[in-house]
């Protein structure tokens, strides 16, 4: 699936099974959220954070995909075409980046 058509899938749903869009301001609060939730599971799965049993039914992949969920739900309502954005963000990080990680000694 293309980022275009998540977006179109997502619009799609939120505006018959999930009713409406909330508004972007509670989608900002659920993305810090589903952020966290991400942030918990790499805390206990790759980091030193012990896990408890709740933790167990956690998967990343899940997680990540309902960041991006809530994300691209953000963008539609706010009208923003993330494969446009991606783009964009693709020829800036291109230009003002060319050689600076290249250049790192600490990537070396």
């Amino acid at each position: 699936m293309t980022i275009k058509e998540a977006q179109e899938r997502i619009d799609n749903w939120i505006n018959t099974t999930g009713v409406r869009y909330f508004s972007e301001l509670t989608n900002m609060a659920i993305l810090t959220e589903e952020v966290g939730e991400v942030a918990r599971v790499m805390a206990r799965k790759y980091g030193d954070q012990s896990s408890k049993e709740s933790d167990h039914k956690k998967e990343l992949a899940d997680e990540l995909a309902d960041v991006m969920w809530v994300l691209l739900c953000i963008a539609n309502q706010t009208g923003v075409d993330m494969t446009v954005a991606l783009e964009k963000n693709f020829d800036k990080k291109n230009i003002r980046d060319a050689h600076r990680h290249v250049n790192n000694p600490k990537l070396k």
